[in-house]
Formats: structure tokens, C-alpha cells, sequence
């Protein structure tokens, strides 16, 4: 247990920072339009790269359990969140579970929309 958190740990540093620097580089490239492409680049690039390293380490590479650890769970679950909650929704629609890929997709994008609002309104309130 002790070496997967640890493979996991030095994931999310190393996704961690790649994102932060990737976010310095589209904002200051691209900061004038007003939208956060640095977020919508990260975000793609990342469910890009889980799909296709998540599908190699568990139908190809199986001889590397550390690697999911490292590179699926640290590296770009700290990259990027989204791309872990777009691939468990596909996952989920491969599995034949539509209603469960409906309810995560719906749910997420919705409870997670309030409770930025909410969480917004109970800082402005304090």
C-alpha cells in the first residue's frame, strides 16, 4: 500500500506543477481573449491521455500495475479532474450502464455548478 501512495504522490507533484506551468503559459499567451483556454487545453489534453494510457496499461501493459498509480491516478488525475470524470463516464457507457453515465455526467455538471455558487455565496457571506 505504502508504494502505491507513494506512486501516486509523485504523480500528482509532477501533474500538479505541469499543469500550474501549462495554465502560466496559455494565460500569458492567450489571457487577452477573456477565456480560460489554459483550463479547456489542459482539460482536453488530459482526457486525451488517460483515455489512451488507461486503455494501453489495462488491455496491453498489464505487466505494470505501478503505472496506473503513477501515471493514471498522480500524474493526470493532479493534470486534470476532468479528464478522470470524462473517462469513468465512458467507462460507464462502454459497460452498457447509460443511466449511471446519464446520472454522473448530469450530476456532476449540475451539483458541481451549484456548489460553486453556493460555496461562492457562503465565502461572500462570511
Amino acid at each position: 500500500m505504502l508504494l502505491k501512495l507513494l506512486f501516486i504522490g509523485l504523480g500528482g507533484f509532477m501533474g500538479a506543477n505541469l499543469r500550474f506551468l501549462a495554465g502560466v503559459f496559455f494565460d500569458t499567451r492567450y489571457g487577452h481573449l477573456g477565456f480560460p483556454i489554459g483550463t479547456l487545453i489542459v482539460n482536453i489534453v488530459g482526457c486525451f491521455l488517460l483515455g489512451f494510457i488507461a486503455t494501453l496499461l489495462e488491455e496491453r501493459l498489464i505487466g505494470f500495475p505501478n503505472a496506473r498509480f503513477l501515471v493514471t491516478i498522480g500524474f493526470l488525475g493532479s493534470f486534470t479532474t476532468f479528464s478522470t470524470f470524462s473517462f469513468e463516464s465512458w467507462r460507464l457507457i462502454e459497460e452498457g450502464s447509460m443511466g449511471l453515465a446519464a446520472l454522473n455526467l448530469g450530476a456532476s455538471v449540475v451539483l458541481g455548478g451549484v456548489a460553486v455558487v453556493v460555496g461562492a455565496a457562503l465565502a461572500r457571506a462570511l
